[in-house]
């Protein structure tokens, strides 16, 4: 059963003359739903630190894995998804709803292109629910009040966080809005994370340069973080199996994929 919000709102605030993060992301993997400032931008950003579309890859299939552990493991019924992005295929709801069709899912985000592609995430199974708010994700109280109209906050919640904090510019800031946004949701509760880095041991020295070309050309402007800073988005939770990695390497299985230079976890909350 579908919710949404009309998606008028998001036609007013796009603008096509800056290349943008969700439709970079959605050139990188192959999307069709870009214009030409994202794809000269994008192409710069590939020219200058290739492993970029392997990074957006890897990330897209943690998704499907990490949404897959969750249902089919974790018992989980329930995901917030903060940071959607455009739909591509296998997006949350179809993967979860696959496993157990009664999953419900909210989808967050405040970028116009998306809101206008609601309607595509909002293709669910008749028996969950998958809905899709506009929201920042610097307000995570808005977040969970607004979530609360399709989700059951009393019982566990996936928290999906897959590049977002990233675009959180200041690191205790960022904290801040995990914090907020794990503090009432109930034990059993999960948090997966992915989160660029230039630690050197995951090849990510060579996009320093890179970053510093989309902060100029391109919006939102971005960060990378240490090790150490995005482990302690996770206070509080406990870390599972394989703990912080290559989110190339998170579960893979019987695969030998590359490394890539973005981290990636789930974590429960006790």
């Amino acid at each position: 059963m579908p919710e949404s919000q009309p998606p008028t709102e998001g036609a007013a605030r796009l603008n096509t003359t800056v290349a943008h993060n969700a439709r970079v992301w959605n050139y990188w993997i192959g999307g069709k739903d870009n214009y030409a400032v994202d794809q000269q931008v994008g192409g710069q950003v590939a020219a200058m630190f290739p492993l970029i579309r392997d990074v957006a890859r890897a990330d897209r299939a943690f998704l499907g894995r990490a949404v897959r552990f969750l249902a089919e493991e974790r018992g989980i019924r329930q995901f917030l998804d903060i940071g959607t992005g455009l739909p591509t295929a296998d997006n949350t709801h179809e993967i979860a709803q696959r496993v157990t069709p009664e999953s419900r899912i909210v989808y967050v985000d405040n970028d116009p292109i998306v809101l206008l592609h609601a309607r595509t995430l909002l293709t669910g199974t008749p028996e969950g629910v998958t809905a899709y708010i506009d929201a920042d994700v610097h307000d995570p109280d808005a977040i969970l009040e607004r979530a609360a109209a399709t989700l059951d906050l009393s019982r566990p919640v996936a928290v999906m966080m897959l590049g977002i904090l990233n675009f959180v510019l200041d690191t205790d800031e960022a904290r801040r809005i995990v914090s907020r946004l794990m503090a009432p949701l109930p034990s059993g509760s999960h948090l997966a994370l992915t989160h660029p880095t230039h630690e050197p041991e995951l090849g990510g020295a060579g996009q320093r340069a890179a970053m510093a070309f989309w902060n100029e050309h391109a919006t939102p402007p971005i960060t990378a973080r240490g090790r150490a800073e995005v482990t302690a988005f996770f206070d509080g939770l406990e870390l599972l199996e394989p703990g912080l990695v290559s989110c190339s390497t998170w579960r893979a299985g019987l695969q030998d994929p590359a490394v890539v230079p973005q981290f990636g976890a789930v974590a429960a909350k006790p």
